[in-house]
């Protein structure tokens, strides 16, 4: 069994507000979850109106599966039209 995560940083440019953010927030995190068989979180900077940290975690029997599925990931979200990702962390554990 392979757990893979990611966590990845945005910043929010056309954000003015909080609820500006979390409404970008919330669409990445709801279509994510329902594209791929992924859990997602925002795990930091809940006080920022101009970034996100949001965390990505799937498991599976095959290594390279989950790690093709973040690759598609993270490029789907590089064309984010309202998020600009500046940073990611990739870990994979092996049990």
């Amino acid at each position: 069994m392979w757990v893979v995560a990611l966590k990845l940083r945005f910043a929010v440019p056309g954000a003015h507000s909080l609820k500006d953010k979390r409404r970008v927030v919330k669409s990445i995190r709801e279509k994510l979850a329902n594209d791929y068989p992924v859990a997602v979180a925002e795990t930091g900077h809940q006080d920022a109106w101009d970034r996100a940290e949001i965390g990505i975690a799937a498991v599976g029997g095959d290594r390279r599966f989950l790690n093709t599925m973040l690759d598609d990931i993270l490029n789907r979200l590089r064309r984010h039209p309202e998020a600009i990702l500046a940073g990611e962390e990739r870990e994979s554990f092996g049990f």
